[in-house]
């Protein structure tokens, strides 16, 4: 079946309804992608026909909870290509997986006077983390610049890197620009200095292909509401070696093999940072996401997202206005951009007003934005519901606003 985004967008019950009196146009998908029937269908079937709580129960109905649950994190191995299910941690999103890394992993290979190595790109939660870690080790946090198409320096990365180098965490496509981070260079040369690497797949996943055995990290994360699934869980992708040698994040039921008052022991990866019940039907969620997406092809809804960023760029482009704010040569999906004599939190809420929704602010990158010397941006970012016509809706309430400041 070929890609068919206008008959893809029946799938999407929220595409129906109006925003302020006028047809939804959503432009938001960067900050949180809308759900198909497909995975509101699956959570609310779980919990109308299979609900029980997991990996305690030996009756039926616990079994087969767990057994959906188990298939869930299978779904998601085969997605990512991971070499075992084992390597596959769930969490409540991107934020927490890359704490666990921070809290577990960190300390554990962390002393004063290492370096962790993130980018100009990143969004705060691949920053705040290592922040922390790095006060609470004496380390120092290095960061790798950007030119002003929002790319990486190359150069500048290869030179920060040194012998007290101990992380390098990256995003994999930047949230508040769209660029896609040269990720197997990066790897690349990090692991030719012995240095593993985490990247921020957040963005990523939802847009294009991700194989981590062919990428070669050394954790990998990101966040189910992104990828069309539901919010409250995440996944950590770890190598199996490394999760094995990293030492509990938190404690408490499930998580452990033998409890006394002298001490406890516990499970092997991943259950041994799975602490308490989980989000089941979240990660039964996730699972139909995955099985969603795979139906209709990585590879198809990557062109259509270049396309319709390409559609897009060239259409902002051309509202002599309109600055757009990262310009990189490969990037997808996000449209960052400013208009003059307009704050962005004004043109967001005129927008609104047109039943056009984009997010207003500094996306959670505040650094970055300081980069660009911008307080905020306006940002539409795109998902594979998106058509022409919504850029031409945004293009049109664009004008609107401009000629409201005249």
């Amino acid at each position: 079946m070929s890609f068919d985004p206008y008959a893809i967008r029946n799938d999407f019950p929220i595409l129906e309804r109006t925003n302020r009196g006028k047809p939804l146009v959503y432009l938001d998908t960067a900050a949180s992608a809308q759900k198909p029937r497909a995975v509101i269908d699956a959570i609310s079937e779980f919990y109308e026909s299979h609900y029980a709580n997991i990996h305690r129960g030996v009756y039926e109905l616990s079994e087969r909870a767990t057994r959906m649950h188990d298939d869930a994190r299978e779904k998601v191995a085969a997605f990512l290509g991971a070499a075992e299910s084992r390597e596959i941690v769930f969490t409540r999103n991107a934020t927490e997986s890359i704490n666990l890394v921070a809290a577990s992993w960190g300390r554990q290979n962390l002393g004063a006077g290492d370096e962790i190595l993130i980018t100009t790109l990143e969004h705060h939660a691949n920053i705040v983390p290592w922040q922390l870690l790095c006060e609470e080790k004496n380390a120092h946090l290095r960061v790798v610049p950007i030119n002003d198409a929002g790319e990486l320096d190359m150069d500048a990365f290869e030179s920060l890197l040194s012998d007290r180098t101990r992380l390098v965490a990256a995003s994999h496509v930047s949230n508040a620009l769209g660029t896609i981070n040269p990720v197997r260079e990066i790897i690349s040369i990090a692991h030719e200095r012995g240095i593993p690497v985490l990247l921020d797949g957040a963005q990523a996943v939802p847009r294009f292909a991700v194989d981590v055995q062919e990428l070669g990290c050394d954790f990998y994360v990101f966040s189910g509401h992104k990828l069309y699934g539901p919010s409250g869980v995440g996944i950590l992708y770890g190598r199996a070696e490394l999760l094995e040698s990293m030492p509990v994040y938190q404690s408490g039921g499930d998580m452990i093999e033998t409890v006394s008052f002298e001490k406890s022991t516990f499970k092997s990866a991943p259950y041994k940072f799975e602490a308490g019940t989980p989000d089941i039907a979240g990660a039964i969620g996730l699972g139909a996401a995955i099985q969603y997406l795979s139906g209709l092809g990585m590879d198809e809804i990557e062109r259509h997202e270049m396309e319709l960023t390409a559609y897009g760029t060239k259409l902002l482009e051309a509202i002599p206005e309109v600055r757009l704010i990262g310009t990189a040569a490969k990037k997808t999906g996000v449209l960052s951009f400013v208009v003059d004599g307009i704050h962005p939190h004004d043109l967001g809420t005129i927008l609104d007003m047109e039943g056009i929704a984009i997010r207003a602010g500094h996306h959670c990158a505040q650094p970055l934005m300081e980069r660009f010397d911008v307080p905020a941006t306006a940002r539409a970012s795109l998902g594979l519901y998106n058509i022409p016509e919504d850029l031409d809706h945004l293009g049109e309430g664009l004008h609107k606003a401009i000629e409201m400041f005249r």
